[in-house]
């Protein structure tokens, strides 16, 4: 019937209404809910949290690392082109391709390949005059016990590295190129002598050496080193050197009771 049907849908007004004010109030509760933990709600506008700013100083490390990492990359490709071509022959461009890195990343560490060069020399150098150093400066070892462990140390970080090819390149290239010679004298040769002499000074005071020969030429403390060295890249492969027995040797000789300068 017609009023019938009016008040149906009259009757259905207030019922849709109140879904709709449910439904407001459940958005209403809803927002006022804690969110879950360990969450943080930004407003819009509002500065950025803490936690996302440090990102930048992470990428900033890893960049440091990768510096690091890359440097380090391109003088071990240095030590192999040099020992293979020689200082002469050797090209920015074949240490950048071993590398694997372009050429003009290489002027980012290095001026030139001098530069270059000399940074090789410090970098594989150093650490073990800086060993030997320690031990010429250990008042409480006997002379006898430096020299065997210099000599020990100079088998495991020279002869047994590639560390040699740096002394076999200098011996066949420093005539022709006496810049590089006299800098490898001034961080190498110069340094390690005066590390000898002062150990040949403490062998005569406590009467260990018995002749002050190694303090006026401490050349002949580490003349066998370079002989090994030489020794190895010429005649190895043929009659091999034994170049620890060869060390020992010359430690007893220099200690030798019964050695007398010549008069």
């Amino acid at each position: 019937m017609p009023g019938k049907q009016r008040r149906s849908i009259g009757s259905a007004a207030p019922h849709k209404r109140g879904e709709r004010r449910l439904a407001a109030r459940g958005r209403a509760a809803a927002s006022t809910e804690p969110e879950h933990a360990g969450s943080v709600k930004r407003v819009a506008g509002s500065p950025e949290p803490r936690a996302a700013k440090a990102k930048p100083v992470s990428r900033m490390r890893g960049r440091k690392v990768d510096a690091g990492a890359r440097r380090k990359a391109i003088l071990e490709a240095a030590l192999a082109v040099f020992a293979e071509k020689g200082y002469e022959a050797a090209r920015l461009d074949d240490v950048a391709a071993k590398a694997g890195v372009a050429k003009g990343t290489l002027y980012l560490y290095f001026r030139d390949k001098e530069a270059l060069f000399e940074s090789l020399i410090r970098s594989t150098v150093s650490p073990v005059i800086d060993s030997l150093a320690r031990l010429a400066g250990a008042p409480d070892l006997s002379v006898s016990t430096v020299l065997d462990a210099a000599f020990a140390i100079f088998e495991k970080e020279v002869l047994a590295t590639k560390r040699k090819l740096l002394l076999r390149l200098i011996i066949a290239e420093g005539p022709r190129f006496p810049a590089l010679a006299e800098f490898y004298y001034r961080e190498v040769v110069k340094r390690g002598l005066r590390l000898m002499r002062t150990v040949a000074e403490r062998a005569v005071r406590n009467g260990e050496f018995p002749t002050d020969a190694a303090v006026r030429y401490p050349q002949l403390i580490v003349a066998p080193l370079v002989v090994a060295v030489i020794w190895e890249g010429l005649f190895g492969r043929i009659d091999p050197l034994d170049a620890g027995g060869m060390l020992q040797a010359h430690r007893a000789a220099l200690m030798a009771k019964g050695v007398r300068d010549a008069p």
